[in-house]
Formats: structure tokens, sequence, C-alpha cells
């Protein structure tokens, strides 16, 4: 029978009381920062120059179009086959659309990404239909009607993240066909209305799991070099060649555009409201208020979002900055350093949920009209559950998701800080940000195994 519930495991699991994990986790940032403040003088990161170069053979291949085009198809293929179960399957959990949504495309776009890179924007299935409508009315992809205003940014990816967590955590059908259709096919609309107003650029402002794919990606150690700054002529873009090298180089590359701090509050703060919406509080409180459960919840969503963006912008803001650098960009220049912290809590919260779960999708997929077919040939494949059976060990590995990832993030922020700020600054500048990590992650760690 397929469970679709977010986080298997809670207190139970945790080998030691939640207190000391906490206490533990956040005495790791404070140690961290200091041997940082005292051996880190210097920005030591920079993905416009550094990096391996991979052969220049395998460069040529995967910049190639016959690659480009292979998997462009493999994405739109397999777009076709779930659009099939979607359509005619079964509106039973049984259907593997379901799976293919909730696990494979919302967190199994951390592991991919985190292996490859930024694979989304590769096998986008709306991207390769835009493409092929473009070259059958003999335009250029990137040709738009009118040019995509700077100022748009990431807002558009940002609303859409918050409009697919919505559905997920907090519309009380969303488990029905009937929404998920409604959904994609909205997002389906509006990116290809979108690409042909503005241009293939479109996708990487608008697309919720391209942004996404592409954030995460930039802890993965391939990469290329590209700078941090792509509308900034005046800045150094790299030669774009194909590397590897270390995974916070490549975060450094993390594109800053307007709207990356609402991008990186959705993506932590729907994580940390999925843990606090199962808490016997808050259903405690749910069920005494009186109120539609769908109300609340959505205001609980939004304020756990708010209350990430709102404390990150007033922390990174808390500073004097150099002159020629306006305040109001610090947010964006730093909204980075949260990307380690989303990956570590992600891996946290819905480790167990991937790979059990991610393993009945796999199997239910040879099956998507609930015939008892096995087209795949995946059907009579066995569900793992090892690590429902091995709580001492699952807890463990979500400590140190957490933080490691909190760890990663304090070292990102102080080598953006020391490259950005003045140097009387570079150090009491960042406290204000360290303090709001410490929050993170104790209450990460609070709502994983305490709430």
């Amino acid at each position: 029978m397929l469970v679709y519930a977010h986080g298997i495991g809670g207190a139970k699991d945790l080998p030691v009381p939640p207190e000391y994990a906490i206490a533990c986790a956040s005495a790791a940032l404070a140690v961290s920062f200091i041997v940082l403040a005292l051996a880190w003088r210097t920005p030591r990161y920079d993905a416009a120059t550094q990096g391996r170069p991979l052969p220049a053979r395998l460069d040529a291949v995967v910049g190639s179009a016959g690659f480009a085009a292979t998997v462009r198809g493999i994405g739109l293929a397999f777009a076709a086959y779930v659009t099939w179960a979607a359509v005619a399957g079964p509106d039973l959990l049984i259907n593997p659309v379901f799976g293919v949504a909730y696990v494979w495309l919302w967190v199994g776009l951390v592991p991919a990404s985190l292996l490859v890179g930024p694979f989304y924007r590769a096998v986008n299935p709306v991207r390769t239909l835009h493409l092929g409508l473009s070259r059958a009315l003999g335009q250029h992809p990137d040709q738009g009607l009118v040019a995509l205003p700077r100022w748009v940014g990431y807002w558009p990816a940002a609303l859409g993240l918050l409009a697919f967590v919505w559905m997920e955590l907090v519309l009380p059908h969303g488990t029905y066909l009937t929404p998920l259709r409604a959904w994609f096919a909205g997002y389906v609309a509006i990116g290809l209305v979108g690409a042909a107003v503005f241009g293939a650029r479109w996708f990487a402002a608008f697309d919720p799991f391209e942004v996404y794919s592409t954030l995460v990606g930039h802890l993965s150690v391939f990469g290329r070099r590209t700078g941090p700054y792509p509308d900034d002529q005046h800045q150094p873009q790299g030669d774009g060649r194909l590397v590897v090298r270390s995974p916070l180089a490549n975060l450094d590359g993390v594109p800053v555009r307007p709207g990356l701090v609402a991008v990186v509050a959705v993506l932590f703060g729907s994580t940390a409201f999925d843990s606090f919406k199962d808490s016997n509080t808050w259903l405690a409180f749910v069920q005494g208020a009186g109120w539609n459960s769908e109300v609340l919840n959505t205001a609980a969503l939004l304020g756990f979002c708010l209350a990430v963006g709102v404390t990150f912008t007033a922390a990174t803001m808390a500073t004097r900055v150099s002159d020629g650098l306006p305040r109001w960009t610090l947010p964006d220049r730093f909204a980075h350093a949260v990307v380690p912290i989303i990956v570590g809590y992600i891996t946290a919260h819905y480790l167990s949920y991937f790979v059990e779960v991610g393993q009945q999708t796999l199997v239910l997929l040879s099956d998507p009209m609930g015939t008892g077919a096995n087209l795949l040939g995946t059907g009579n494949l066995t569900v793992s559950y090892w690590l429902s059976t091995h709580p001492t060990e699952l807890a463990v590995i979500k400590v140190l998701a957490v933080v490691t990832g909190h760890v990663l993030g304090v070292i990102a922020s102080h080598d953006r800080a020391i490259r950005l700020l003045p140097r009387p600054d570079q150090l009491t500048g960042q406290l204000p940000l360290l303090m709001v990590m410490v929050v993170y992650t104790a209450t990460g760690l609070y709502l994983l195994f305490g709430a």
C-alpha cells in the first residue's frame, strides 16, 4: 500500500535527547565561525576562474546538439508517459503520477542535481515543447516579443514554488488527480505563453523546478566557469568551460538576481512548515480553533516562508557596506549561502520518504492504468524499508545532514562577506547572519525531533 506521508520517524529516532543535538549543532556553527575568522582572511572561491577542466572531448560531447537532443527526448518521452497516467489512469494512490510529482520530481531534484548539476534545464519538457514550436514557426527560441525586465529576476519561480508546496502541503485534495492536473496544466500554459512573449530566458525566471534544480546543482562537483553576476557585464563572466571543483566554488556561481531570497525562503520555510504541521501542538490548535484548517495552514505556510525571508534580509543588511554597493542588494548576494542549509534540511526531512516511497513509485510506473500490467519490468521489484527499520542510523544521518548544511552555509557567507564588506566590518558584519543561522539550526532540529 502506498502511503504519502513526509518524514518517517520523530523524536523516538534520536539516540540522544533533542536538546543535546540542538546544543551541539549550534556550538558547531559557532566554532566554525571562530575558525574561519582566525584562518580565512581572503576570498577563496571564484566560480568564474576556478576548477580543473574536464577533457575537451567530454566537454564537446556534453555541449553538443546531439547530446542535448537525446536528453530532451528522454525528458519529453517520460513526461508523455506520466501525462498518460495522469489523464487516463485511476484517481487512486496506486497511480504513479503522485509519486512522480511529489517524490521523484520535488524531492528527487535534490540528489539528481547534486550528482550531475542543474539537470532539469536539460530535460525540461516545457522547454522542449517551446523549442519545437519555435523551430516549426521558423523563430529562434531566445526571440520573444519583448525583453524580460531585469527586475523580474526569480520572482515568478518563487510564486510557482509557493503554489506547488501549497498544493502538496495545504490543499486537502492534493492527492487527487483533478488539482494535480490543473496545477501542471497551468504550469505548462504559463511556461509556453511566457516563453512566447519573453523568449526562452523566461524559463530561467519562471520555472520553479528548473530554478530549484539550478540552485541545488551549484553544490555539485561539476559545473561551468561562470560568475555569479551574469547580468552585469562589468563583472567576470568566466570562459564557460566544463570543470570539476569544490562544491563551494561551484556555489559561488549561483546567479544573483532579484527574488533569490524569496526562492530560498519558500524552499526552506515550506520544508520547516511540513515538519511543524503534523506536530501535536499545531494539530491541537487547528482542531480547537474553530477555523477552516485550510486557511490556518495557508497562513502558517506563509508565516514560515516570510519568517525566513524577513530574518535573512534583516541579518544581511545589518552591516556597513562598501562605497558603490547598494545595501538593498546584500540579501540576494548572500542568499546562495542558504542553499546548503536547504539541501541539508530537505535531506533530513525527506530521506526515508524519498527512498521508500520512491521505490514504490518505480514499481507502480509499470502499471499506470492499474490493470496489473508490467510495462517497464519493474512491477515485481521488492521495496526496501531499511531506513525505517534502523531509526538510530536514520536519526544520525538527519543530524549530520542539518549540521553539514549549516556549516557549509557559514563558510559560503563568510567567503562572500570578505569579498563584499569593508575590511573593518568583514567579521562583525557577519554576526547577525550567524545568529540567524544558529536559530535556523536549532529550529530545524527541534521541528525534526522535538515538535
